[in-house]
């Protein structure tokens, strides 16, 4: 079986919004819903766990009686950080199950990406979908800087993809460290993750001109 740990802690700070970014709507529809939609399209039987903060669980409720097809999605309240909030949603998955963990604020992943990352983790047993960097980069040493092989760097998106049963011994037996991401905790357990590609139009809408880049390339696609 398949399902999905979304993750939305967003608040909106950053996007100068009283409304946490997940919940801000685009068309007419809130991020979170066009996220959700993305894995039921993919999966319609995909289990979704859907990690919030309490505080938030008030505008959720409503958005049940919206969408009435939210009834199937099970929802947690998440910990003080984002590892204690996969944490919390790993709860809700079986071992032998294949389980991504995905940003609520991502609702452009692509059904190619999502078919990549559920096939290969399911017998390589993880799979983080990522992009080349279209920038050319540097990095500070001290007083210093020097340039870094863009062609070596990847820009890394959700869902990141996992065995089940590899994942919860990962989030069993590490201790919160820096971790940046999934497949960080999975790398402190397991070694090697598995790259597949992800593509352009994944953004984490985080700024107000996100936004604007999300609507425009959700319009196209209605279209």
């Amino acid at each position: 079986m398949q399902s999905v740990v979304i993750v939305g802690g967003g608040t909106g700070t950053r996007m100068n919004s009283a409304t946490p970014k997940q919940f801000i709507e685009i068309l007419g529809k809130e991020v979170i819903i066009w996220t959700i939609e993305r894995f039921y399209n993919f999966d319609p039987d995909i289990k979704i766990i859907l990690v919030l903060p309490e505080s938030h669980l008030i505008i959720w409720q409503p958005l049940k009686v919206k969408y009435p097809f939210l009834n199937k999605v099970i929802t947690t309240t998440g910990g003080a950080s984002r590892f204690h909030s996969v944490k919390q949603g790993l709860l809700h998955v079986k071992p032998d199950e294949i389980v991504g963990i995905h940003d609520a604020v991502r609702p452009l992943v692509s059904m190619e990406t999502l078919k990549r990352c559920y096939d290969v983790a399911s017998y390589e047993g993880s799979a983080v979908p990522v992009i080349d960097s279209e920038d050319s980069l540097r990095q500070e040493i001290g007083e210093e800087n020097e340039v870094i092989d863009r062609t070596i760097v990847k820009r890394v998106q959700t869902p990141q993809v996992f065995k089940a049963e590899k994942i919860l011994t990962a989030y069993e037996n590490g201790l919160e460290k820096k971790y940046t991401d999934d497949a960080s905790v999975y790398e402190s357990y397991f070694g090697k993750v598995n790259l597949v590609t992800g593509n352009q139009e994944n953004i984490k809408i985080t700024f107000p001109g996100d936004l604007k880049i999300a609507e425009a390339l959700l319009r196209k696609e209605e279209e």
